[in-house]
């Protein structure tokens, strides 16, 4: 007897899927793209940029220094990003396409400080921002200093400067680098911690590598304004 075989397809049995910790939809896992990493050449025109935006930066070569890292984070706070002083693509895609912020009086050149941004801009005659600094402010908390009890407020109003005093000056309550006083006991002075929030005892603090030159460009009698809160309309 002669049997037939006759071989068909064979079944197969379904694949196993891979194991995966990732809860998410395999759809929403395929759109994730790592961004591309920033290079030098892009944190050196991020130099660059921050400086055509008047933010006080240091040399322009592509080094994240603690220049760089200030000036970052005084335009984080202008335009409202998370204040790292890190450049992430986010940062640099809007460094590119931001504008230029103007002062909030023009008229004789001055200083604003805005206390809810915590930054400071140094303003030309004629109203063109040149210098934009971050700046810490007071804290709100009450402190004690020679016998008396006070809390660390930083006034809004309009001051003119009245003593500058050079290098390091010692007070009860720490040590200012290169303070410019515009009003009793209140200073524009260079510290080494400039923290993103309020968190002096009522000076303005600005970052050490700028305090000097702070300093040196600003004439007793300058117009510094202190508001509350500044609300800035971009260049055109």
């Amino acid at each position: 007897m002669m049997i037939i075989l006759i071989l068909g397809a064979q079944s197969q049995s379904p694949r196993k899927r891979p194991v995966t910790n990732d809860k998410r939809p395999v759809a929403t896992r395929k759109r994730i793209v790592k961004s591309k990493p920033l290079t030098r050449k892009d944190h050196r025109e991020a130099e660059q940029r921050l400086t055509d935006l008047g933010y006080w930066t240091g040399p322009i070569d592509g080094r994240w220094d603690e220049a760089s890292r200030h000036a970052l984070i005084a335009f984080q706070k202008v335009e409202g990003l998370k204040r790292t002083g890190r450049l992430t693509r986010l940062d640099f895609d809007v460094l590119k396409s931001a504008r230029k912020p103007v002062p909030l009086e023009t008229g004789e050149a001055h200083i604003e400080v805005d206390l809810m941004s915590q930054v400071l801009f140094v303003v030309e005659g004629g109203g063109v921002i040149t210098h934009i600094l971050p700046v810490s402010t007071g804290s709100g908390k009450e402190f004690v200093s020679e016998g008396w009890t006070r809390d660390a407020i930083t006034h809004p109003g309009r001051y003119k400067t009245y003593i500058k005093l050079p290098g390091w000056k010692k007070s009860p309550l720490g040590r200012l680098y290169y303070p410019v006083y515009f009003m009793v006991g209140t200073a524009i002075h260079g510290y080494p911690s400039v923290p993103v929030k309020p968190a002096s005892h009522g000076c303005i603090r600005i970052p050490m590598f700028a305090a000097k030159k702070f300093y040196e460009m600003t004439p007793l009698g300058t117009l510094v304004i202190v508001h509350p809160s500044i609300v800035r309309s971009p260049a055109t």
